[in-house]
């Protein structure tokens, strides 16, 4: 077995939030995912340019693709350490519901981990709302990999529908 079909055995990723100059104007959310077939979700939100502007990340559990009934959720976050470009990364933090602030800095990297125990019944999408708490543009983007699969296999059954 190659090197790539080991971690697509393993994980899922696919592109939540499409990059964009002003990628957390206002409100935006992430495509939501299905996380039936998965433990764990990890959300990599890019921030470049942009050194002023600050989001408030929540996580949310919902009833559907659609978004119903979402309901803020507990999770963790890890940022990158550093100057620009660091590869070191803080340990996680857990973050209530209510959710976490972004700090003003530009090109960064956070990592928000969301555990599938910790969404509710009868609520299997998961999406992350993200509202813009200082306006100034910040060019970004949000990767999701879905990891820890019930049933490892390839290729990766969607998880979008």
């Amino acid at each position: 077995m190659s090197v790539i079909q080991h971690l697509l055995n393993h994980m899922h990723a696919f592109l939540a939030l499409i990059p964009v100059a002003d990628a957390f104007a206002g409100t935006k959310y992430t495509l939501p995912c299905k996380m039936t077939k998965y433990d764990r979700a990890h959300f990599l939100a890019a921030f470049g340019a942009g050194a002023t502007g600050t989001t408030k990340i929540t996580a949310e559990a919902c009833s559907d693709s659609s978004g119903t009934g979402a309901t803020a959720i507990p999770f963790q976050v890890s940022k990158q350490a550093g100057a620009d470009a660091a590869d070191s990364w803080s340990d996680y933090e857990d973050v209530a519901a209510a959710g976490y602030d972004t700090p003003a800095a530009a090109n960064k990297l956070h990592l928000i981990q969301v555990r599938k125990d910790d969404m509710p019944d009868g609520k299997p999408w998961l999406r992350l709302k993200l509202v813009e708490q200082v306006d100034s543009p910040m060019a970004g983007a949000i990767i999701c990999v879905l990891t820890h699969p019930a049933y490892p296999q390839m290729p990766p059954v969607s998880v979008l529908s």
